[in-house]
């Protein structure tokens, strides 16, 4: 499962990327027994023991000549000997987050400071890397790649055709966002070659947004954006010498405008790269080994899904990067749902034999950490409780995998696990307990401090708001939910119902943490103001129910997980006799936008009033790797894409519809909107549409936008869907 941060479990936007800035994780000091911080003071190292910290870099360190101010960081990285630093400061955004700005480097001996790519435009600096022996570093600046060496200062270029939309070094729009890929090259073990992934999107039409407000004329904004039933941009991977700046073209079989290259790194101590290799339907994959002398491939390890095949950042944290090797690379560990549930294997790196390790009739979530040393894998799991996780751990060797997380700890848990595996910041939170954080020390879970105790017995104290249940509908399928009572509940009274929906592959809503029972656009306090709050996830939702849970709604989304979401409203308001069906609101963001219009639209006898953001009406009009992934080829299904988009039904709208969008969404297009209101012009159906100008698909830009949004979402509630018992 791709692991969901905080604000998907509160938002659960699928189109919407996460908010946090990728990639950064922990830094962790040599030993393993600290955490680095950068800090006003200095890089600081706070030990996990609960020692006092000390600062490891005072900031006076890394004051540029001239300046009396040090350097603004935002991210940073140590040498492997830890003798030199990398800052990441100045930094701009690219789409999602700040992937782009300006690098120093500090040799901490001698307190040299300098700064990379002196000549390049400001901030236009991407993924800069030190070489594995600290004395160069390479960065990608204008779709090029480039080599600097930090004694002499002298710059080579690996590339020189980068353009906007032929790009080294790192990718297009649709890569980053349904993959995660952003960096897009890698040092060769002894810091001789480069291996960088190519993308040539120049067959590629431009999506053009408009832009109203940031000028008295109206400009464009070109973005790459290949559509449903578009072929992808043409990827292959180049190893470049970087005394001769040639480069070797991996001789990777297939149609390259046909094929995706997720992955790529290179083997422990060979002269070779491994490689993930899918097609465009997304359910063929091949791992493939390369020889990055004469670029010569072949096949080590190849599996097939009827549906389709997720990628490493489903179920590590998001992290596209990096590969699980072990035994010096003898071997790694892979993800697969080849017997039906998520599960862990070894592949041997000399014959691809797949050896099962996480035997039994539960998913792994993701992986936390592989500690070769001690023989173990950590990874989190709920194999009771879909809507939880906890730490587990297996051996290497594989067998019965054992819990970690104390029995008395129900919720959510994240653990950032120690280079070494003897220390591990855990994080928790449930629906009743704001998060919280604590060190403990592996495997035994001990934790001085006893934060994660302490604050349930805390929340237990406390009123207890959210309820989980579960629904079977007539259709026999059994989903989990949510439900938050008003405050002065009387089972005698009938209460409006609002449900909050998401219900496709990329978010649950459902998860036992923090937001649960929340919503976070709502003005004032609905339990308060005598809302009966509810969310239940479909099949088709990334939670540890089984492969076939998930991928049961392949060709069908719009239309299985729609229904699933339908049914279990019906079978609820059965069950529980105090929801008013005449009052029963819907909402939801993006992918919830989605099925907040096909309930509207396709169930209209259940749902009276609804208010969809962001949403995709038309799926023919989102990209292709996400769509295809889901849907398949329009060229060969065209009619499951139309049947399971909201826009097919929107001549059966007959209750309250808000719709809202975003003028400058580069994610789920603003045309969507305008498709979807020439529908129900059409048929003379009466709604409330608001768009927000030059906003993105968060709809957070601008003085004012966050407090107009929540007043118009709560303002248009109220009035259509009147709160209070009856």
């Amino acid at each position: 499962m791709k692991k969901i941060s905080l604000l998907i479990v509160l938002i659960a936007v699928a189109y919407m990327p996460l908010q946090a800035q990728p990639g950064k994780g922990n830094r962790w000091s040599r030993d393993g027994q600290s955490v680095l911080k950068a800090e006003a003071t200095g890089i600081v190292a706070y030990p996990l023991s609960g020692k006092p910290s000390e600062i490891k870099v005072p900031a006076s360190s890394y004051t540029p000549a001239g300046s009396s101010h040090a350097l603004a960081v935002k991210d940073f990285y140590f040498s492997a000997d830890e003798k030199k630093l990398l800052l990441y400061t100045n930094t701009k955004k690219v789409w999602r987050y700040e992937t782009r700005g300006d690098y120093w480097v500090l040799d901490i001996a001698t307190g040299k400071l300098q700064q990379l790519g002196k000549g390049k435009p400001v901030a236009s600096l991407m993924f800069a890397k030190l070489s594995p022996d600290g004395n160069k570093a390479a960065y990608v600046s204008d779709h090029n790649i480039y080599v600097e060496d930090l004694s002499k200062g002298s710059i080579t270029a690996l590339t020189t055709d980068g353009t906007r939309r032929f790009i080294n070094g790192t990718f297009d729009w649709a890569y980053e966002e349904e993959f995660g890929c952003r960096d897009g090259f890698r040092w060769s073990p002894d810091g001789n070659s480069i291996a960088y992934w190519q993308i040539d999107a120049t067959r590629i039409r431009d999506f053009l947004m408009i832009n109203n407000t940031d000028s008295i004329y109206s400009f464009t904004i070109p973005v790459e954006y290949p559509v449903a039933g578009e072929s992808p941009s043409a990827c292959r991977i180049g190893v470049a010498d970087i005394r001769t700046a040639k480069t070797t073209w991996m001789q990777v079989p297939g149609d390259q405008q046909q094929h995706y290259i997720p992955r790529m790194e290179w083997m422990p101590g060979k002269n070779e790269l491994i490689i993930q290799q899918l097609n465009r339907k997304q359910n063929d994959s091949k791992i493939m080994i390369c020889d990055a002398a004469n670029g010569k491939a072949h096949t080590l390890y190849e599996e097939k899904d009827s549906a389709w095949i997720d990628v490493k950042s489903r179920w590590d944290d998001d992290n596209i990067a990096g590969w699980d090797f072990i035994r010096n690379g003898k071997s790694f560990i892979w993800v697969s749902e080849q017997d039906g549930w998520r599960h862990l294997y070894n592949i041997t790196a000399d014959g691809g034999k797949a050896t099962l390790l996480t035997p039994g009739n539960y998913d792994v979530i993701s992986i936390a950490k592989i500690d070769e040393a001690n023989n173990e894998i950590y990874f989190l799991a709920s194999p009771e409780n879909p809507t939880q996780q906890y730490l587990y751990k297996v051996s290497l060797n594989g067998g019965k995998a054992t819990r970690i997380t104390p029995a008395n700890e129900p919720g959510s848990h994240e653990y950032k696990i120690s280079p070494y595996g003897t220390w591990a910041i855990h994080e928790f939170s449930n629906a009743f307990t704001y998060p919280v954080s604590e060190n403990v020390q592996l495997p035994a879970h001990t934790s001085s401090s006893n934060a994660v105790l302490n604050a349930l017995k805390k929340s237990a104290e406390a009123p207890n708001k959210v309820a989980y249940f579960q629904v079977t509908t007539v259709d026999g399928i059994t989903m989990d939910g949510w439900m938050s009572k008003p405050a002065s509940f009387d089972s005698a009274k009938k209460y409006p119902v609002v449900f909050y929906v998401y219900g496709e592959p990329a978010g649950a809503t459902t998860l036992d943490a923090i937001g649960a029972g929340r919503n976070f656009l709502y003005d004032g306090d609905m339990s308060a103001d005598g809302y009966i709050y509810v969310s239940i996830d479909n099949r088709g939702t990334p939670l540890p129910k089984g492969r076939d849970w998930r991928k049961c709604v392949y060709r069908k989304v719009g239309l299985i997980n729609a229904r699933d979401q339908a049914m279990g409203a019906k079978a609820l308001m059965k069950k529980f006799p105090f929801i008013d069906p005449e009052r029963t609101a819907v909402w939801g963001w993006s992918g919830g936008g989605s099925m907040t219009l096909n309930l509207m639209f396709q169930y209209p006898e259940i749902y009276k009033t609804g208010i969809a953001i962001a949403a995709v009406g038309n799926q023919l009009t989102y990209d292709n790797i996400y769509q295809e992934r889901y849907m398949g080829l329009p060229e060969e299904n065209r009619e499951d894409f139309v049947k399971g988009s909201p826009i097919t039904y929107a001549r059966n709208l007959k209750g309250n519809l808000l719709y809202i969008h975003g003028t400058g969404d580069d994610n789920v297009h603003y045309q969507n909107a305008e498709m979807l209101l020439n529908e129900l012009i059409k048929y003379n159906k009466q709604f409330q549409f608001m768009s927000y100008p030059n906003r993105t698909h968060a709809i957070s830009e601008g003085p004012g936008t966050y407090e107009h949004l929540s007043t118009l979402y709560t303002t248009y509630l109220r009035a259509h869907c009147q709160p209070g018992g009856k």
